[in-house]
């Protein structure tokens, strides 16, 4: 085992030691994410769909790299799965 200093960041989270604790935090890995699939400029809305709008299927194109889009999709699922706050709002939609 070796010791490699003061923890600061692990598996997305932000470790921020202070004598009152230790706290948590993602917003590093939030951005990134945003960042990473170009959503970081969007405004944000309260829903983000229309409601009762009919989804169809077969009538947009396959998608160039389906890695991409379930490597983002992990990344989803991993930060709702985190953060309660966040599952809570996306299982209310």
């Amino acid at each position: 085992m070796k010791d490699l200093a003061q923890l600061s960041y692990f598996l997305g989270l932000e470790v921020s030691n202070t004598t009152k604790g230790i706290f948590l935090c993602q917003k590093k890995y939030a951005q990134d994410l945003l960042k990473e699939t170009k959503v970081d400029n969007c405004k944000a809305i309260k829903v983000p769909l229309t409601p009762n709008l009919k989804l169809l299927c077969n009538t947009s194109q396959p998608l160039e790299d389906p890695n991409q889009f379930r490597r983002t999709i992990g990344k989803l699922i991993y930060l709702s799965i985190t953060r309660p706050d966040i599952n809570f709002v996306v299982q209310s939609f």
